[in-house]
Parts: C-alpha cells; sequence; structure tokens
C-alpha cells in the first residue's frame, strides 16, 4: 500500500535525483503520524474540556505516585517548557481546580504543586481516552512489529532524553 510519503519521495527524487532524500521515508512518517497522533489526542481530551498540555501537566503529576505532587523545576523536566510558561499552566490550572500549590516542607521558599481529587480524576479519564485513540492507530501491527517499533524509536529518541556531559 503506497502512502503520501512514497508520492513525495518519488517526486523528490524525479524533481531532485542529485539529493539522497531516503531520511525522508522514515522522518516524514514520523512527522505525519505525529500529526495523527496530536488530532486523537485532542479528540480523547476533549470530552474533558482539556488541552494537550494540560494532560501533559496532570499526568507529569499523577505519574509521581502519592501525594501526587511534584516541584515545578521538576514538571519543566518532564514537559520540555520553559519557567514562565510552566508558571501560567500551574496557575491555568489551579483556577480550574485541578491542581493546588503548597509549600516544599524540604526547602523554605519551595513550591510543591499537588494535583487534587478532580485532577487525578480528569487525568486517569484522559489516559484511558488517549489509550483508545493510541491502539487504533497502532491495531494494523502486531505486537512484535510495535515492540519494534518502539526499539527503534527508542534508538532515536534516547540521545535527545539523555545528552552527553
Amino acid at each position: 500500500m503506497e502512502d503520501e510519503v512514497d508520492r513525495l519521495v518519488r517526486a523528490w527524487r524525479r524533481e531532485r535525483p542529485d539529493l539522497d532524500v531516503e531520511p525522508l521515508e522514515v522522518l516524514s512518517r514520523v512527522s505525519r503520524l505525529a500529526r495523527h497522533l496530536d488530532r486523537a489526542r485532542r479528540l480523547a481530551f476533549a470530552e474533558l474540556g482539556l488541552e494537550t498540555w494540560e494532560f501533559d501537566v496532570l499526568t507529569a503529576l499523577r505519574r509521581a505516585g502519592t501525594p501526587y505532587q511534584l516541584s515545578p523545576g521538576q514538571l519543566l523536566t518532564q514537559t520540555l517548557v520553559t519557567s514562565g510558561t510552566m508558571t501560567n499552566r500551574i496557575d491555568r490550572l489551579a483556577k480550574k481546580g485541578l491542581v493546588e500549590r503548597g509549600p516544599d516542607p524540604s526547602d523554605r521558599r519551595g513550591v510543591l504543586v499537588r494535583l487534587t481529587t478532580a485532577g487525578q480524576d480528569h487525568a486517569d479519564r484522559a489516559l484511558a481516552g488517549l489509550l483508545t485513540q493510541e491502539r487504533a492507530i497502532l491495531a494494523r501491527l502486531t505486537t512484535a512489529q510495535r515492540r519494534e517499533l518502539a526499539s527503534l524509536l527508542r534508538e532515536l529518541t534516547a540521545p535527545f532524553d539523555n545528552p552527553a556531559v
């Protein structure tokens, strides 16, 4: 079965035979798949009125385990945003009653962001909806193919997540 990337690679090979366009065969597909995944995420979160960034923050807190709290710095690391952006996001989630700020007992000047009961419910329900959407996206692959794809993608992403010091 042919896809849009096959067509664009064929066109580039015709128009620019002097260039090796092989990277497009992988990375253009990853890019297109990311757009489809973004649509699936928006659909999964729409029922709860959540934005993707809200899901990212709520689930970072949920994954932290009881008492479902992290410092703003830990949230920055997990969500890859700037501190100003994180402050704004925490403010917006607090106004919705999904998180609350509290003092950090180990640092007088520090703050911890804690998931509220409503925030935990939203995170759990959004994750369940997302997994339904993601299973549908991966349905054409066998279990072995999904594992192989996950392993190959890990090879590409690990250097970004673990930069050399």
